[in-house]
């Protein structure tokens, strides 16, 4: 039996399972549903190339969800999360920018008031992941952490074009997108790659540590619920070569993300009573896992422009205005075309997770309900204006020509997609607040012996894309799980 049992070798499982196995007196077991190699030297080539974005229909190493983006009438959209070891954090374009000060004042104010989540408590632990080969010497970089972090230097031709027509716009140029006082205008995007390949939590953090006698990792392991005694968590059932099994441990701790670790919680009876009783789960605690799910709502614009292109990350460039980002995707999605993405970072709309069975075999329904609040839909037209304008400077048409303002509706929802950074269907709080499912320690709120870490503890929409603050989030909790 584990001290601690890890559900989820993705971004935030590795990270945990790394920080407390370096205790030799603890033992820690961690259940991937993925695949696991043991090195990268036997990894596909496509997970290590910073260059490539392996999810497509072929792979075998994602989760695969039909979500709704908005209602009146439904938008469908199919969205993918990583089903690997090393998560998404395997198989993402290797953006690297951490949230933003202004997003820690608001987790601040969500969680009453307290500084245990606020931009000073969370700046060291950031650093402490990272060995930035750009700014490491700086007292807000780290230079010796197991995530090499860095900006390229030669970007593509569409990248170096966005550039330029910012900057002819008035826009700022931020050296380091990463610097506490960063502010608005163009910059960088800071990657966790080195020398063309992507550096992800499992080859940073837990390959590594797979000899330590005390760390025991499976993959191929799909836990479908949690065991409970009473109202402690006991271990959890798993299913495996078509056999199912318990694995019992002392702490159970989710890092399945925020569509797998929310499902579990429900499966397991910690959701809605009125829900669960009616797909007929016996109900262990009240709580509202699922009841908002964030993420950031992104709009896409089609565009040609006769550049060449080369082989690169996928985003080497962005543009922050305020609570938007415009995103040039250095890489054609459609041969041919090219994609700007004008994206929502801290929308009002959000959304839900529901359970539609008990069976873990059926994936849940997620309403993102995006478009929902007028106000998103006016920072949206503004943002898709702003677009527009650096398109014309750039020489390029779109596909779908952007209509005027008035009539711009429409035309959102026909173009609207998400940057898939689920987050917040287990949010943090006091244990006063009808909103919360964990506590301020990421520990599940009315029940003992299990834990939440992962995005989905977030309890606000965060300014940034949620890679870099997914291995914060992991760091914090191993320093409150190994006191």
């Amino acid at each position: 039996m584990a001290d601690t049992l890890i559900v989820g070798g993705g971004t935030a499982g590795c990270v945990l399972a790394e920080r407390l196995s370096a205790d030799p007196a603890h033992t820690v077991r961690l259940l991937e549903a993925g695949r696991l190699w043991t090195s990268r030297d036997v990894m596909p080539a496509e997970l290590l190339d910073a260059a490539a974005l392996p999810i497509g229909p072929e792979v075998e190493w994602l989760w695969r969800y039909e979500v709704t983006l908005a209602d009146d009438p439904p938008v469908p959209a199919t969205i993918v999360r990583g089903k690997v070891i090393g998560g998404s954090g395997a198989v993402n374009g290797g953006y690297f920018v951490r949230a933003t000060a202004a997003d820690f004042d608001a987790w601040s104010r969500a969680i009453g008031g307290s500084d245990a989540w606020s931009f000073d408590a969370v700046l060291p632990l950031y650093c402490r992941i990272e060995r930035d080969l750009d700014f490491g010497e700086q007292p807000w970089h780290g230079d010796r952490g197991p995530i090499p972090v860095v900006r390229g230097s030669a970007p593509a031709p569409v990248s170096t074009a966005f550039t330029e027509a910012c900057l002819a716009s008035g826009f700022a140029e931020i050296p380091d997108l990463n610097a506490p006082d960063s502010g608005e205008g163009v910059g960088v995007v800071p990657c966790n790659c080195d020398q063309g390949r992507r550096i992800g939590p499992a080859i940073g953090y837990l390959l590594p540590a797979l000899g330590r006698p005390n760390l025991s990792v499976a993959g191929e392991t799909l836990v479908t619920r949690i065991r409970f005694d009473g109202t402690r968590a006991v271990g959890v059932e798993y299913a495996r070569d078509g056999e199912s099994g318990v694995e019992w441990a002392d702490r159970v701790v989710l890092c399945a993300g925020a569509i797998e670790s929310a499902t579990l919680l429900l499966r397991s009876g910690v959701g809605d009573p009125e829900q669960l009783r009616s797909l007929g789960i016996p109900v262990v605690h009240a709580a509202p896992v699922g009841a908002w799910l964030g993420d950031h709502p992104e709009v896409g614009i089609s565009y040609l422009l006769d550049l060449a292109q080369s082989p690169t990350v996928p985003l080497e460039v962005v543009l922050e205005v305020d609570d938007v980002e415009i995103r040039p995707y250095a890489v054609s999605f459609t041969p041919g075309v090219h994609r700007l993405g004008v994206t929502l970072m801290r929308p009002r709309s959000s959304g839900v997770l529901r359970l539609r069975s008990a069976d873990p075999a059926a994936a849940p329904l997620i309403d993102y309900r995006y478009l929902t609040a007028e106000a998103d839909r006016a920072r949206l037209r503004d943002a898709v204006a702003t677009a527009g304008g650096l398109l014309r400077r750039m020489n390029a048409r779109p596909v779908d020509p952007i209509p005027r303002q008035a009539d711009l509706d429409a035309w959102l929802r026909a173009n609207l997609a998400t940057s898939q950074h689920l987050s917040g269907t287990c949010r943090m709080g006091r244990e006063n607040d009808a909103a919360a499912v964990v506590d301020e320690r990421c520990r599940v709120l009315g029940v003992t012996g299990l834990s939440v870490v992962d995005l989905s503890v977030v309890p606000v929409p965060l300014g940034r894309g949620p890679q870099a603050t997914t291995m914060m989030i992991a760091e914090k909790a191993a320093a409150h799980l190994s006191a």
